[in-house]
């Protein structure tokens, strides 16, 4: 990394400017309400001038690091938002939407259970097979075409998109940040599904919560809010144990939807709660069956199609997955110290996955290939603001990480807490995901920083390391790039600061319920 100009204050004082782009992100998004492109672009320029003038990073590899945060922001991210929101655009067209909340409804009207299933049970399951914001972006899409607020839809999705991030895209990673830091891979993984368990069980009973806006909200669903989260955890525990993390988070959400379901039927809530700004509550908990041309099963095939695709061309499939890893670009855009090669996988990618099976899905479905492209431009035509927004977020983590500022605030915090540095270490992970958007990222960053202090002060390495996987899964809710990725999917655009506003107090939460758990084990 560059060599850091600082004051005669030390490691603090560069921490402390290192930290001036991100307080500006929070000061503009989340109190001054400044609109999400306006505010990211201005944070780029920030970043940029403290990157040369501050940390002496070249112009030339400054501007080479926010090119290479560009590309990065296009593929793979801006892609998947863009499959992600025309499946929905596509299933709404063919009717196939209809059907799928006729289903859910049919399951149960009861808001409450709605969310478990669809933000709880089914964004869990998107976020640990595809991950790359899927489990914002369709969940909070299908929630909105039952008649949930829309930024209600936004924060409940933002929320939950936490906990099941830590084994997302099949367990990428958990497995990366054992790479990373050099770390057993199944012990880490279960250390990381261990921490995370309180927050598991936890989640189910703040999405009612908020939703309903009481703790007596909890009133009849207590069992099927249990259910959700526990079961989740328990698998999650034990395939993390025995199995490793690919499967983990897949397992604990299939679970968690079947087991969900058979206790809504089993035993529905007495009083069906809705919306105040809906009709009166009533014990009813059917509605009349579907009359749309697409059948059942049918209105669910893109989705279907997609755990097909993912599971298929993954490293469980060597056969299929070895030759198409193959179909990848490798761009040398930043050159300069901590610089690597960008690969750009073309096919195995969350996006093109996705996109293969709206296609398809879509045109069993009915749709024509003229009204799917026209369906294409106009998803795309709602997005420009979104993806100014990406690629701003997404070229600032990338210059930051390059010249040295995030190891300088975490350095910074590592020297000012000494041996109470665990309790911190999850704080870490969450600042790595804000930064950058990706708990991935976090733990490339962080990561190796993670066990070197734990060995320092005489801690458990691979149990401080697991601290930043599950620290940043809590930083994912207040992610500029999560959050315009949920603005952006609800019609809610100029709004991130409010969502911002919801999401931080829980993500302060969640940190300090790891940050005790860390603590007192490590």
């Amino acid at each position: 990394m560059w060599q850091i100009i600082v004051s005669p204050y030390g490691v603090l004082a560069s921490s402390l400017v290192g930290f001036i782009p991100l307080f500006w992100l929070l000061i503009s998004l989340g109190w001054l309400k400044i609109a999400a492109p306006k505010a990211c672009f201005i944070g780029l320029i920030i970043t940029i001038t403290l990157a040369m003038f501050s940390w002496n990073m070249p112009g030339a590899l400054t501007l080479r690091a926010g090119l290479e945060g560009s590309v990065y922001a296009f593929f793979p991210i801006i892609w998947v938002i863009i499959a992600a929101l025309f499946t929905y655009n596509l299933s709404v067209k063919t009717g196939a939407m209809d059907n799928i909340k006729h289903q859910i409804a049919n399951l149960s009207t009861d808001r409450r259970i709605q969310a478990l299933l669809i933000v709880w049970g089914f964004g869990g399951f998107l976020e640990a097979m595809a991950g790359f914001g899927t489990a914002v972006a369709i969940p909070a899409a299908i929630l909105i075409g039952l008649g949930f607020d829309p930024f209600f839809a936004a924060a409940f999705c933002l929320i939950s998109n936490t906990a099941p991030t830590a084994f997302g895209a099949i367990g990428i990673p958990v497995t990366t940040l054992s790479g990373v830091a050099n770390v057993p891979l199944l012990p880490l993984t279960f250390d990381v599904a261990l921490q995370l368990t309180p927050l598991v069980i936890l989640i189910p009973f703040i999405l009612v919560i908020i939703m309903t806006k009481k703790l007596s909200g909890l009133k009849g669903v207590i069992g099927a809010t249990l259910i959700a989260g526990g079961s989740f955890a328990a698998v999650q525990l034990l395939v993390a144990k025995y199995l490793g993390p690919q499967l983990t988070a897949v397992l604990g959400s299939v679970t968690s939807m079947v087991l969900t379901t058979i206790w809504v039927k089993l035993f529905p809530p007495k009083t069906v709660w809705k919306f105040p700004s809906e009709q009166d509550v009533t014990t009813e908990t059917s509605v009349e069956g579907s009359t749309e041309s697409v059948g059942r099963l049918t209105a669910w095939l893109p989705y279907i199609l997609l755990l097909v695709l993912i599971l298929g061309t993954s490293s469980l499939v060597p056969i299929l997955n070895e030759p198409l890893n193959t179909l990848m670009s490798i761009y040398n855009i930043y050159t300069g110290p901590g610089g690597h090669q960008l690969e750009v996988n073309w096919f195995i990618t969350p996006g093109t996955l996705i996109m293969i099976a709206a296609i398809i899905g879509g045109r069993i479905q009915g749709a024509s290939f003229a009204e799917m492209s026209t369906t294409l431009f106009k998803t795309i035509a709602l997005l420009p603001k979104t993806i100014v927004t990406v690629i701003c977020i997404i070229s600032m983590a990338k210059i930051m990480g390059y010249s040295g500022m995030v190891s300088a605030i975490a350095l910074g915090l590592a020297n000012a807490t000494g041996n109470s540095y665990p309790a911190i270490a999850p704080a870490i992970g969450a600042l790595g995901t804000f930064v950058t958007g990706s708990d991935t990222s976090s733990n490339i960053l962080f990561g190796a920083l993670q066990k070197q202090t734990a060995i320092e002060i005489g801690a458990n390495s691979t149990w401080i390391t697991a601290s930043n996987m599950a620290g940043a899964t809590a930083g994912k809710m207040i992610s500029p790039q999560s959050i315009a990725i949920a603005a952006s999917s609800t019609g809610l655009t100029g709004r991130e600061g409010d969502l911002m506003g919801v999401t931080f107090k829980y993500c302060i939460l969640f940190c300090i319920i790891l940050g005790t758990l860390v603590f007192v084990n490590a």
